[in-house]
């Protein structure tokens, strides 16, 4: 009985831990369901296939997630494929089923318009299909873009627009979100790569067949042949169908397709491929991996079981999107945890509507945060939401041919445009075209377009053409009675039909002369340039000049003439008949320095050659005369006293070179100046005009009249001339009878009139700079590029010569260079010169001085006492006044002459009778012990000899 009793109670208690453990089991096993919505076109493949996709994350997720806590319940409703059912979806998934997110919708549109709901409730919005920039996450905190925002692609898109250099582009778009939302983005990016957009052609996306005709024949008329469609395929192949139907996929044409049509393309028939040929797409990029095969083959089985009637169904990228955008909203929940999905009910009345039914989700803040931080590896990438957006940086470039799409390269935002990703290099940014494979071009064409053409039906370009009269050398216009037509000519008419004839391609173009009914010039150049810009020309051919504030509203082609504005003014012969032109061939800058180097080198030279030399002796004044006649006479003959020093010859030799020179070219610049005609202009300088009160002429119509007036001209000294007849004529006159004494135009056309009248004027300095002649055309037009190459091509050729033989008399006139430049020697042109003779001097001077000093130290070294420095230079100078009795000139005189030499010559130790003037002579030497000198006897006594002092 114990027994049973015992086993009772073991069984008993086997039972409750049982019992106990499958609890615990339960317990750990229960998950909490979380509302989630999705809003979706569920009558569309797209939408169908992008709710399977869904399905398949969560279902994977949660597989390999199994011991998280929350699941996800996904309630989906039918955009119904308007923006009013998005809202109704929304707002029944928010206020009835208390969704805590929703995913979806599939349009920009919608979401504009869902998101506002999202944000007063605070249930985030995850999207996967709607791209429109303007849906900005900074603007609706609860919005997440789990998609490509379609302004990651525009640089892609200017790329290609750089790499095959085309000037301008209009976009294609849909008259909704979608459509406009990336337009300013397009437009900026295009413009940097020094591009523009002429015009927009806007599509409505109810447009019926015949309206989209009519906006495919306006861009028929224009020039562009770039077209960039951004719209979903649904209107998109419409557009190409038209395009085919009308002609606009023929060679020329060039058509970019942004990833809203490239990323579906595998879901088009084929019949519509046909009308695609030779189109470029930019496509989202997807890396092939091992899980997106599997997941592929997965998903098609999946759908075509529980599709049966839908063939062929793909998949794209918005399905990827999807699965990555679900699988990001259970991590995120997950995080969030179990306890707090609750909805705050608002307190209203009884007439409020079901906008203010609603309550307020709160777990919108941590969700929010959630699934900003959330990252992992998606089917479509490296899934990473920065400020809500989903981050992409590599384009794939494909190109439509035949019943598919071809890769012809890569976008990437670190190096542009690549062939291969594999062979990327990290350092170097590239849009060159070559980085591509071959493209087929529509038309079947493998020719890159060139972007634009003349513009059909027949129409010609129409250029207007000022109506010159005077200057008719560049431009003419001949009226033809008979014919009533105009006849243009002229030397910048022949350049431009040269340049249209260098085009690679024909320009069809007529002349429309800029005038009034009776004949006369309908207004000033400016005038005429801004006719361009007010679309009445297509462009302008004529003399027109370069400038800056024409340049704000037209384009010019480089310059095909000389740039710049000068001065022209009458020449005079200068040969001076003054009695003072000998003074002229030098400046007064060498006159006087040349003066000094007179007086300075006879001063060394009587320096060298006083103590030696007799011819250098004498009174004070003598000796002074001396200086001035031994070195001035060089000029013209050789002097008659002998040099005895060598040092004195070293000075001589070179300065005689000096005068040499000077001479020479004296009488080179003096030979000149009374023998040839010295053309020189009468003004050199703008200053001058001002300072006298000029009158200066100008050309009518001219822009130099505002440089005039900006070089503080009055406007009452500016005067007016149409013809270089009128010019000549003003210049006769003169300004005291009301002509002019300069004339200030352009240089083309002042070397016209110097043609005509070079033996009476000259081109003066300065030459203000301005852009030269060239030819307009509005802003950013494709034909500028090719034109101004085909200028240089001229310019460079014999043709350019020919029509200025043709137009221009060339002769002979006088350099107007040299006649500005001054006649006269200046100190620059023997500064060398010298400089040489100024330091051969002082080294002769210096040589003579330390040999001096060091002769008669005992002089300054002297320990008297009673001798102080100046008693020491007053004696040092008047042993440079006597004779140098041991130089070997003095020798050679005694040996001649006998003993005619004074005893106190011959000896400075001679012992006789003591003068106030007295030396004493020691064993170290002679000191003196003068008080009053007296001057040597030859300086006072006329009967004196050369032998004595």
């Amino acid at each position: 009985m114990a027994g049973e009793i015992s086993n009772f109670s073991l069984l008993t208690r086997l039972s409750l831990g049982i019992i106990f453990f499958a609890k615990i089991c339960m317990a750990q096993n229960i998950t909490t369901p979380v509302n989630v919505g999705v809003i979706i076109g569920l009558d569309t493949v797209g939408g169908q296939m992008c709710l399977s996709c869904i399905s398949m994350a969560l279902s994977d997720f949660y597989a390999s997630h199994s011991n998280y806590k929350t699941r996800l319940v996904l309630n989906a409703r039918d955009s119904k494929g308007d923006v009013v059912g998005a809202a109704s979806a929304a707002l029944d998934l928010i206020k009835n089923v208390e969704a805590q997110a929703i995913i979806g919708p599939d349009t920009s549109p919608q979401t504009k318009f869902v998101v506002d709901l999202g944000d007063k409730a605070q249930v985030p919005i995850v999207t996967f299909a709607a791209t429109s920039p303007s849906l900005s996450p900074s603007l609706n905190p609860y919005l997440f873009q789990a998609t490509q925002n379609d302004s990651s692609q525009v640089k892609a898109i200017s790329s290609l627009m750089q790499a095959f250099g085309w000037r301008e582009a209009v976009p294609i778009y849909v008259d909704n979100e979608y459509g406009y939302g990336v337009i300013p983005y397009l437009t900026d990016v295009i413009q940097e790569v020094d591009a523009r957009v002429p015009y927009r052609s806007v599509i409505s996306p109810s447009a019926t067949d015949d309206q989209i005709s009519a906006e495919l024949y306006k861009l028929m008329t224009m020039q562009t042949r770039v077209f960039i469609v951004h719209m979903l395929p649904s209107l998109g192949l419409r557009i190409f169908s038209k395009a085919k139907e009308i002609g606009m996929m023929n060679e020329g044409y060039v058509w970019i397709m942004t990833n809203g049509m490239t990323n579906q393309l595998n879901e088009i028939d084929s019949l519509d491929y046909d009308s695609m040929q030779g189109v470029l797409g930019v496509k989202t990029y997807v890396p092939r991996t091992k899980t997106l095969s599997n997941f592929s083959i997965r998903w098609k089985r999946k759908f075509q079981q529980e599709n049966p009637t839908i063939l062929n169904a793909e998949l794209n990228i918005f399905g990827l999107w999807a699965y990555d955008a679900a699988t990001a909203l259970a991590l995120a929940i997950e995080q969030v945890g179990t306890d707090n999905f609750k909805v705050q009910r608002k307190n209203v009345s009884g007439n409020s509507t079901d906008l203010d039914n609603f309550g307020i989700s709160q777990t919108g803040p941590k969700l929010r945060q959630a699934l900003l931080s959330t990252r992992f590896n998606g089917l479509s990438g490296n899934y990473n939401l920065i400020e809500g957006q989903l981050q992409s940086s590599t384009f794939q470039i494909v190109n439509v041919v035949g019943q598919g799409e071809r890769g012809i390269g890569y976008w990437t935002s670190q190096n542009g445009i690549v062939r291969d990703l594999k062979s990327i290099n990290r350092s170097v940014y590239n849009t060159s075209m070559g980085n591509f494979k071959p493209i087929i071009w529509p038309g079947e064409s493998t020719k890159v377009p060139k972007g634009w053409e003349i513009p059909t039906m027949g129409k010609k370009l129409r250029i207007g053409v000022p109506m010159k009269k005077g200057f008719d050398g560049f431009v003419e216009v001949i009226k033809d009675s008979a014919t009533n037509t105009s006849i243009v000519k002229g030397y910048c008419i022949d350049v431009f039909k040269a340049v249209i004839e260098a085009l690679p391609y024909s320009v069809l173009y007529e002349f429309i002369p800029f005038e009034k009914p009776d004949g006369e010039m309908a207004g000033s150049y400016d005038e005429l340039v801004y006719q361009v810009y007010n679309q009445n020309f297509d462009a302008v051919v004529g003399d027109i000049t370069i400038i800056a504030n024409r340049s704000l509203y037209v384009d010019f082609t480089l310059p095909y003439t000389e740039s710049g504005v000068s001065m022209i003014v009458p020449i005079k012969d200068n040969k001076s008949k003054s009695a003072w032109v000998f003074l002229k061939p030098l400046t007064w800058e060498l006159w006087v320095t040349t003066g000094c180097f007179f007086i300075f080198i006879g001063f060394v030279v009587w320096v060298l050659e006083h103590r030696i030399n007799e011819d250098f002796r004498g009174p004070p004044l003598y000796q002074i005369g001396m200086i001035f006649w031994f070195s001035f006479s060089t000029m013209v003959f050789a002097n008659r006293e002998r040099i005895m020093s060598n040092l004195a010859r070293f000075v001589v030799i070179i300065w005689m070179f000096v005068v040499l020179i000077l001479t020479s070219s004296y009488t080179a610049s003096l030979t000149s100046m009374l023998t040839v005609q010295q053309l020189q202009p009468a003004i050199t300088d703008i200053n001058e005009l001002l300072k006298k009160g000029e009158n200066v002429g100008y050309q009518k119509g001219s822009f130099v009249l505002a440089l005039l007036k900006k070089l503080n001209f009055d406007e009452s000294k500016l005067k007016i001339y149409t013809s270089p007849e009128e010019c000549d004529e003003a210049f006769s006159k003169g300004t005291a009878n009301g002509g002019i004494a300069a004339a200030f135009d352009e240089i083309p056309y002042l070397k016209l009139l110097l043609g005509r009248y070079c033996s009476k004027y000259t081109l003066v300095q300065p030459t203000y700079k301005t852009g030269g002649f060239g030819f307009v055309f509005p802003r950013g037009s494709p034909l500028v590029p090719d034109i101004s190459r085909a200028i240089l091509n001229v310019t460079e050729s014999e043709k350019m010569v020919e029509i200025e033989k043709a137009w221009f008399d060339k002769k002979t006139c006088p350099d107007s260079s040299s006649t500005i430049s001054s006649s006269s020697l200046s100190i620059d042109s023997f500064s060398g010169l010298f400089l040489i003779a100024g330091s051969a001097s002082f080294l002769a001077l210096i040589i003579f001085l330390v040999s001096f000093f060091y002769e008669h130290r005992h002089i300054l070294t002297s320990s008297d006492s009673g001798n102080s420095i100046w008693n020491r230079i007053a004696l040092l100078a008047r042993r440079f006044d006597r004779k140098d009795l041991s130089s070997h000139t003095f020798k050679r005189s005694d040996l001649r002459e006998g003993n005619g030499i004074d005893i106190l010559e011959a000896s400075p130790c001679t012992n006789f009778t003591q003068s106030p003037s007295s030396f004493s002579c020691h064993t170290e030497g002679c000191v003196s012990h003068e008080e009053h000198g007296t001057p040597p006897t030859e300086y006072n006594d006329p009967n004196s000899t050369r032998q004595t002092l």
